[in-house]
């Protein structure tokens, strides 16, 4: 009798946590699949539902489809007693990029740009506070353009070019 009332227990148990799971759920209206030499991916287009969850020490965006991705990394105080504005537009991009950076010294600011491979394309200082980036002669692809002053990193842009 007892063994009935164990198996009942664990039968209870598993439908009840079977029933309270819970899966990302997309429905989309194309998708494929993408190798080349540096891997193999799976794509989606037509998420038709995200969303997204703010607290005190960040944000968290659900979904299979992410837009843009821009992460912010400050390491000194002298970057936090600033006030640092930097934007890159437009994004996406086709001919030229335009880095603006809104600080009081924005000459001691520099930038990389790499494939999304990790190989370096560019580096360079920033010129006045505005400074175009020629990307004419890249293919169409997504870049990471990293931000630094004094050799730290400021802010890290995904770049889309098309």
């Amino acid at each position: 009798m007892k063994k009935i009332q164990v198996k009942l227990k664990l039968l209870v148990l598993f439908v009840i946590v079977a029933t309270a799971v819970q899966a990302q759920e997309s429905v989309n209206t194309a998708g494929g699949n993408a190798s080349g030499s540096g891997g193999t991916v799976s794509y989606s287009f037509g998420q038709v539902a995200n969303q997204t969850h703010s607290g005190t020490t960040g944000s968290i965006a659900e979904g299979v489809q992410q837009p843009y991705e821009i992460s912010v990394v400050t390491g000194t105080d002298e970057l936090n007693a600033i006030q640092l504005n930097v934007e890159a537009y437009p994004n996406p991009t086709t001919d030229k990029l335009t880095l603006s950076i809104d600080a009081p010294n924005p000459d001691d600011f520099s930038y990389q740009l790499f494939e999304i491979q990790g190989r370096l394309i560019e580096s360079n200082h920033v010129i006045g506070g505005k400074t175009s980036i020629v990307m004419q002669h890249l293919v169409p692809a997504t870049y990471l353009l990293k931000v630094f002053s004094a050799q730290q990193p400021v802010k890290t842009f995904k770049i889309i070019k098309r």
